[in-house]
């Protein structure tokens, strides 16, 4: 399905964006996948491989995405291993929790930057490239983009930004050929949530009243997140763009707790 196609993941050492390289590399895709953690990405590159049907190596870009350096060179690599970019899959993001009366400017400006500044460099530099190859773009964004929550204020804007950003980009490059679409996640068994966000008591009270509120009982895993987004990468998906798909169990649906 992907044979042939250049799939760019960003955050990908861990959580939605690494199980979205496996799912990708099943498909036999040509993957660059980028992060912070050198040892992490290198051993996703190597599940890759192994799974790849014709043992496709992944490139391995290590980049801080609140530099515009790095975020410039994950294009560079990229369009000079490879001379093209089919998919884009902007993953890289940031949880952090606080209320209006808490939130620091600091804090905000960290999320802000992280959730949204970067996917719009990223996607502004890698536009040319997904015209010429009429490609796409998924974003991964929120259930918090689509409804409130308390205590996440400075996240629930930037989630809420980044889907206005999908649709505002699918308008403007639809007639060239290229989709731009959004994967909104609920709770997902992953480590975002004690980076920063949550004491790990705070973590299994979230997780035990994520149970409860949601109405299919569960939280999601990273794999279903993965398998949406191929979804929305593939020829299957070829007449949706400007689309926010919610991955959450149907948490958008339920009384907001």
């Amino acid at each position: 399905m992907f044979s042939n196609k250049v799939v760019l993941i960003t955050g990908a050492s861990a959580g939605i964006g690494a199980a979205t390289a496996l799912e990708f590399a099943k498909l036999n895709a040509t993957l660059v996948v980028t992060g912070r953690n050198m040892d992490n990405l290198i051993d996703v590159a190597k599940q890759c491989e192994e799974i790849s049907p014709d043992r496709l190596e992944a490139l391995v870009v290590v980049a801080d995405m609140l530099k515009e350096a790095d975020v410039e060179n994950i294009v560079k690599e990229t369009i000079e291993k490879f001379n093209r970019i089919d998919v884009l899959i902007n993953n890289a993001g940031i949880l952090a929790s606080g209320t209006i009366e808490t939130t620091s400017l600091e804090k905000y400006d960290s999320v802000m930057n992280t959730n949204i500044r970067n996917v719009f460099y990223l996607t502004m530099l890698a536009t040319p490239h997904l015209i010429s190859s009429k490609g796409n773009v998924v974003n991964v964004s929120s259930v918090a983009g689509i409804r409130s929550f308390s205590n996440l204020l400075a996240y629930c804007i930037s989630k809420a930004a980044l889907d206005q950003f999908t649709k505002c980009v699918a308008l403007e490059l639809g007639l060239k050929g290229v989709r731009v679409n959004s994967v909104n996640p609920g709770t997902i068994t992953t480590g975002i949530f004690l980076k920063g966000a949550m004491t790990e008591e705070e973590f299994k009270a979230y997780m035990k009243n994520s149970n409860e509120i949601s109405p299919i009982g569960r939280p999601g895993r990273p794999e279903e997140v993965a398998s949406a987004i191929v979804f929305l990468a593939s020829d299957a998906a070829s007449n949706i763009t400007g689309a926010t798909l919610p991955v959450d169990g149907g948490r958008q649906a339920s009384c907001p707790r």
